[in-house]
C-alpha cells in the first residue's frame, strides 16, 4: 500500500506497463462506501478481502477499522468508523470525516460491492506476484551451488501466493454430496478420480483406499519391509489402476528399486536376477514383467538429499506433465527441512517436515505415503508389537498423519523354537513364517484394525493371503 493524503476523490485506474503496480482506487473507494451504506455489505466482502489488499494504505485502514467494529458487533456507520479511526490516530491522515462523507456522496449505492471487492483482491494478487517475481529474480542473481534448492525456493514463494489465494468461502453440502456421487472410476484422461487402492483386499476394505489429500505413514523397524510395501503400493497403483506414481527414494538407488520391482513382478529372486541364474520359465516371466512394468507410469527420484519443497516442486512438475495419483517417500527421517535445521532440534524439524507433507498432499490432491522408522523401544519389550509411542523423534508424525500403519512380522523376532516356547498351548502349531500384519493404529476418517498379508522373502514383496476378486466398490 502507498501513503499520501487524498485531498479529493480521483478516479485512478490501472496504469500502463512500467508505471505503478496494478490497482484501482475507484474500486477501493466503492468498497469502503458500500460498507458505510449497507449493513449487509461487510459479510459479503469479508471472504474476499483483507486490509493489506488495498493499494491505498488509507483505504486499508478504513477496512481494518470496519473489521474491528464488526468484531465487536457494532454498526458500521460514518460516525462509528470515524471514531474508530480517531482512536487509532488515523482519521486526520485519511482526510478526516469530510473524506468519508465524500466517499458516501460519490458512491451513493452499495450495489456491486462484491464485484468491486474482487477487483481490489485481483489487483492485490497481481502486486504480490510482482513482489515475488522480484524475490525470485534476486535469489537467481545470488545463485549458489545447488540450483535445485533455488528452484524449490522459487516455487515455494509462488505456492505461498496460491495458498493465501485459496482461502475460500463456504461450500454448500449439496454440492459436496454431488461430488461424492460422481463415478469413482477414471476420467477421460486416464487419471484416477477416487481413492487409490493399496492393492491388498482386506487392507483396502479397512481404509477404503488411500484418499486424495491424505498423509499415510507406514512405520516399522529396519528390515521388516517398509520399502518393499511402499513399492507394492506404487506397483499396484500404476499397473493395477493405470495411475501415475512418483517415488522419492532417499535410501536406495533407482536401479535397486527397479530390480526389486522386477523381482516382485516376475516372481524371481533378486539374487538370481542379478547373477543371471534363471531358467527358461523364469526368463519368460522376466520378459513379461519388463513389458508390464515398462508401461507403468512410475517415476523414481533417488536424490540422496531432499527437502519437502523440492519434493513438492518435482511432484508439481510431474503432475503438470503426466498427471499424478500417488506420491511415495522412502523414508521420512532422511528428509531435510527447507531451512536446513539450524539450531532447532530434530523433533522440531521433523514436525515441520510432516506438516509440509500433509500440506503438499492437500495442495496436489494426491495421497502421500511415507515410510517412517520406529524407535528401538519396539525391540526392548515382548511381544515386539509396535505402538504409536514408538514413532521415532516426534509425536508430530502421529498428529499430522491421516493414517498410521505399522508392519509387524513375528518371524523377524522369533525362530520356530522360540515361537513354540511362547505358545505352549499350541503344540505343533505353525510358526508364522512369511506372515505379516498391517496394523492400522490411526485412521482419522475411519476404523482401525489389523489385516494379515503374506511376505515373500525371496522377492521382498507382499501379497494377499488368498487371491480373490476385488469387491465391487473397487472394480
Amino acid at each position: 500500500m502507498v501513503t499520501g493524503q487524498p485531498a479529493q476523490l480521483r478516479p485512478e485506474r490501472r496504469p500502463s506497463a512500467g508505471g505503478l503496480p496494478p490497482h484501482d482506487v475507484s474500486a477501493e473507494q466503492a468498497v469502503i462506501a458500500a460498507l458505510l451504506l449497507d449493513p449487509d455489505a461487510y459479510p459479503r466482502v469479508l471472504p474476499l478481502l483483507r486490509p493489506e489488499d488495498f493499494f491505498r494504505e488509507q483505504h486499508g485502514w478504513c477496512y481494518e477499522a470496519c473489521t474491528a467494529l464488526a468484531d465487536r458487533a457494532e454498526p458500521i456507520t460514518l460516525p462509528t468508523l470515524a471514531h474508530e479511526l480517531e482512536r487509532a490516530g488515523r482519521l486526520d491522515t485519511i482526510g478526516g470525516e469530510p473524506y468519508l462523507a465524500e466517499l458516501v456522496g460519490r458512491h451513493f449505492s452499495a450495489a456491486g460491492v462484491e464485484a468491486h471487492a474482487r477487483i481490489v483482491a485481483r489487483d492485490a494478487l497481481y502486486r504480490r506476484l510482482i513482489q515475488v517475481a522480484g524475490q525470485i529474480a534476486q535469489t537467481a542473481y545470488e545463485g549458489g551451488p545447488d540450483a535445485g534448492r533455488v528452484i524449490a525456493a522459487a516455487e515455494g514463494l509462488l505456492l505461498s501466493i496460491r495458498s493465501s489465494e485459496g482461502a475460500g468461502d463456504f461450500e454448500r453440502l449439496r454440492d459436496l454430496l454431488d461430488q461424492f456421487l460422481e463415478d469413482p472410476g477414471e476420467d477421460v484422461e486416464g487419471e484416477l478420480v477416487g481413492a487409490v487402492r493399496a492393492g491388498f483386499m482386506d487392507f483396502d476394505a479397512l481404509l477404503g483406499g488411500f484418499k486424495r489429500g491424505d498423509l499415510v505413514i507406514v512405520a516399522a523397524r529396519t528390515g521388516v519391509g517398509k520399502s518393499a510395501l511402499l513399492l507394492n503400493f506404487a506397483r499396484n497403483a500404476a499397473v493395477g489402476q493405470n495411475g501415475t506414481v512418483a517415488v522419492f527414494a532417499l535410501e536406495m538407488s533407482a536401479e535397486q528399486l527397479a530390480m526389486r520391482l522386477l523381482s516382485a513382478e516376475a516372481g524371481v529372486g533378486a539374487t538370481r536376477l542379478r547373477l543371471g541364474q534363471h531358467n527358461e520359465d523364469e526368463e519368460s516371466r522376466i520378459m513379461h514383467a519388463i513389458g508390464t512394468l515398462g508401461e507403468a507410469a512410475i517415476f523414481i527420484d533417488d536424490s540422496a538429499v531432499l527437502s519437502v519443497p523440492e519434493i513438492r516442486a518435482k511432484s508439481r512438475r510431474l503432475q503438470a506433465e503426466h498427471g499424478l495419483d500417488l506420491v511415495i517417500v522412502d523414508y521420512l527421517q532422511l528428509l531435510h527441512s527447507a531451512t536446513g535445521g539450524g539450531s532447532e532440534n530434530r523433533a522440531s524439524e521433523l514436525g515441520k517436515i510432516t506438516r509440509s507433507l500433509k500440506e503438499m498432499a492437500r495442495e496436489l490432491e494426491v495421497p502421500v505415503v511415507a515410510a517412517a522408522q520406529l524407535s528401538r523401544a519396539v525391540e526392548s519389550r515382548t511381544p515386539h508389537i509396535p505402538m504409536l509411542s514408538d514413532l521415532r523423534e516426534s509425536g508430530s508424525i502421529e498428529q499430522d498423519a491421516d493414517v498410521v500403519t505399522f508392519i509387524y512380522r513375528e518371524d523377524v523376532y522369533r525362530t520356530p523354537e522360540e515361537w513354540q516356547d511362547a505358545h505352549p498351548d499350541q503344540p505343533g502349531g505353525q510358526h508364522p513364517s512369511g506372515i505379516a500384519q498391517l496394523m492400522v493404529a490411526k485412521h482419522r476418517n475411519g476404523p482401525t484394525g489389523t489385516v494379515s498379508v503374506r511376505f515373500d522373502q525371496n522377492t521382498a514383496s507382499f501379497q494377499d493371503l488368498i487371491l480373490r476378486e476385488p469387491p465391487p466398490e473397487f472394480v
